[in-house]
């Protein structure tokens, strides 16, 4: 089934800006989130459509791609064309556009004036953590273990905030109403009661350990698997290794970003890994069969006589593995050759030998080029 145009799905036109962009996500994404249609799946998969299209034409990198290639850009197999794998949680954009760390629904609750009972328990906040990892490692993948101080469920009162026995009782200062009134003058102004912070209720008795916050600051080591292929940039999602909630809430989640450091010997490209090796002129004028390095051990290659300098060289299936499962890239091997620069009489002789043997006839490059130029010579 071929997909759907992203600016059709949107409603957009091509030239549409920024703002025009997100205005008709936030208008159709309200109109389809699956809380307001509950059990209808045409409308679930118009808001994962929704996501998908609004991540895409919102990134100016990824919308000239999509612009340019259209929905081969973001195919897997289609490499290095600048996309990129598979599309974020269309969740995690709904939350990105209308702001907030919890759940969708929590969300789209707020956006009508539902929300959530403020004495009631809270989501935790989304964390994040800046990894960098070796190029072998994206390649090919690994498991990492990370130590992350956050702030986490209280061992006193198991998150509730209550010392054991303690109930919730009216805010005195509010009366329970969650709102002080403040004189101007002849007008009355509502605002949040400071004391019990809008909740109109407060804890007889606050845990001691944590001051009735229900989380304290504590060190945990995650481990995180590295899936093989990640690039620069990628975000790994740890469900539920993010802040406590509070009140017996859930936790957040914990996003992991990945960089990866430079290689001394490999540089990428998509799935396609190139390295500059070094051959002799003897080697590039005769032919020579040489090791070079891999990712994964050391590898023989040909290197075919009258190899010229730039000439690039091809290990099928050395590169990087493909993130969603598309085989592994190449290597490719770039020729420099290495012109002596220390030559003793003896070598100088026979170099001197053997360019009066060829008289100029085995270079047909520089023929061909002075033929050319011949005219800027006269």
């Amino acid at each position: 089934m071929a997909k759907r145009d992203y600016y059709e799905i949107l409603g957009v036109p091509r030239g549409a800006n920024d703002d025009e962009i997100k205005k008709a996500y936030r208008k159709q994404a309200v109109k389809f989130h699956p809380d307001k249609n509950p059990g209808d799946k045409a409308a679930e998969e118009n808001f994962k459509e929704l996501g998908h299209a609004y991540e895409i034409l919102s990134d100016p990198q990824k919308r000239a791609a999509y612009d340019q290639y259209g929905h081969d850009a973001f195919d897997p197999r289609a490499r290095a064309r600048g996309g990129g794998g598979g599309f974020h949680d269309p969740f995690d954009i709904f939350r990105e556009v209308f702001g907030g760390s919890g759940g969708g629904s929590s969300i789209f609750e707020n956006l009508f004036g539902g929300g959530q009972d403020p004495t009631g328990p809270q989501r935790g906040d989304d964390l994040r953590y800046d990894m960098q990892i070796t190029l072998e490692e994206a390649a090919l993948g690994c498991e990492k273990e990370i130590s992350i101080t956050k702030p986490d469920k209280c061992e006193g009162c198991n998150g509730s905030g209550a010392e054991a026995g303690s109930k919730m009782r009216p805010c005195g200062t509010c009366g329970g109403r969650g709102q002080v009134l403040t004189s101007r003058g002849i007008f009355s102004i509502a605002q949040t009661c400071p004391h019990c912070k809008g909740a109109g209720r407060i804890l007889e008795k606050p845990c001691k350990k944590c001051a009735g916050n229900g989380k304290q600051e504590r060190t945990s080591k995650i481990k995180l698997r590295i899936p093989a292929g990640v690039e620069a940039g990628s975000r790994l999602r740890s469900a539920g290794n993010g802040e406590a909630g509070s009140r017996g809430g859930p936790a957040g989640d914990l996003y992991v970003f990945l960089q990866v450091k430079q290689h001394e010997v490999f540089s990428r490209e998509g799935d396609d890994l190139l390295c500059e090796i070094p051959v002799s002129f003897v080697q590039a004028t005769l032919g020579a069969e040489i090791e070079v390095p891999t990712l994964e051990g050391k590898a023989t290659i040909r290197i075919p006589a009258g190899t010229q300098p730039g000439t690039l060289l091809r290990l099928k299936g050395r590169g990087v593995k493909n993130l969603q499962g598309y085989g592994q890239g190449d290597l490719h091997i770039r020729v420099q050759v290495e012109v002596p620069t220390h030559l003793n009489s003896e070598q100088k002789h026979k170099l001197q030998e053997f360019a009066a043997l060829c008289d100029g006839k085995e270079a047909p490059l520089a023929q061909g080029f002075f033929e050319k130029a011949k005219k800027f010579f006269t």
